[in-house]
């Protein structure tokens, strides 16, 4: 059979990234093949299936073997199985009311905006952060579109991993002034063990959502950035839209808030399917900032950290 030279030219290229993803590629095989794998359609398929409205009688079996198999805990669901007519809504499924309280406030506290599992936290020296196993990201690109990103420089980040089975909505930690929200337009690799600490420079490479907010009261001084980083078939970031103002983000960019306030536990933004919040505390007080928590389960409202 002979080829056209442009299907010639086409399989030679094919040939060429399908050594590059085998050979060159960091991680694990199956890590690897995943770079063949057309994640952003993927993603939106998934997306798309996982938001289908379920006949009743369904959603026993299929969300109820979900929920099973995962281990999701839907004795603290807001409403009962039944109630969730498809997949993407028990996943953004809210808690009932008063099962996550806040830590009290003090000085400089900072408390968690997710159920999840604390996977890197340090100190933001020159620039970087760590990702995992020693693997180090810019945080100027992770932010992207937030200029000032040296305020965070000589702060933390904490980065909390949510797996299926975690509750999927994301909370503000802190008392304070939203200043300004973006999104990042990007890959969509993995975000689990076996690519943190194989892929480089993973958070700035996926899209991802940030939001921004300084400190007031016993906040005064601090400066946290939360960013959602979404993953394969976590296409879906979304920032509450009390923050936007009645606009929209654009699909890579941003724009200024204008300080509106916020308490710990208001609405922040809803992952569709679980991900990564990797939180940074800078500001003029980011010195006097000490972590509590550094590894390990956490709550939402659970006590991160604050000024001593």
């Amino acid at each position: 059979m002979s080829w056209p030279p442009p299907a010639r030219v086409a399989l030679v290229l094919a040939l060429l990234w399908a050594i590059y993803v085998l050979v060159w590629t960091p991680g694990p095989l199956g890590l690897r093949l995943l770079g063949f794998y057309p994640k952003r359609l993927g993603s939106r398929v998934v997306g798309w299936v996982a938001a289908r409205p379920l006949p009743a009688s369904w959603r026993d079996p299929l969300l109820g073997g979900f929920a099973r198999h995962y281990g999701i805990a839907l004795s603290d669901a807001e409403f009962p199985l039944a109630d969730y007519p498809s997949l993407q809504a028990l996943f953004t499924r809210r808690l009932r009311p008063g099962i996550r309280p806040q830590d009290a406030p003090t000085d400089g506290y900072l408390n968690s905006p997710v159920d999840g599992r604390i996977i890197a936290s340090g100190r933001i020296d020159a620039g970087t952060a760590i990702q995992a196993k020693g693997l180090p990201y810019r945080v100027a690109e992770l932010l992207k579109h937030e200029r000032n990103a040296g305020r965070f420089e000589g702060g933390h980040f904490l980065t909390l991993y949510l797996s299926p089975k975690d509750y999927h909505r994301i909370h503000v930690p802190l008392e304070g002034r939203v200043t300004a929200v973006s999104r990042v337009e990007g890959e969509l690799w993995p975000v689990n063990d076996a690519s943190t600490g194989s892929v480089p420079r993973l958070y700035e490479r996926n899209r991802r959502a940030v939001w921004m907010a300084e400190g007031t009261g016993a906040c005064e001084g601090l400066e946290v950035a939360a960013v959602l980083v979404g993953a394969t078939h976590v296409g879906g970031v979304v920032i509450d839209p009390r923050w936007l103002g009645g606009r929209t983000l654009p699909r890579d960019g941003g724009f200024p808030v204008d300080a509106l306030p916020c308490v710990p536990g208001d609405d922040l933004g809803t992952f569709e399917f679980g991900s990564t919040v990797v939180l940074l505390v800078g500001g003029p007080r980011a010195q006097a900032w000490t972590p509590l928590r550094t590894e390990g389960a956490v709550q939402v409202g659970q006590r991160l950290g604050a000024c001593r």
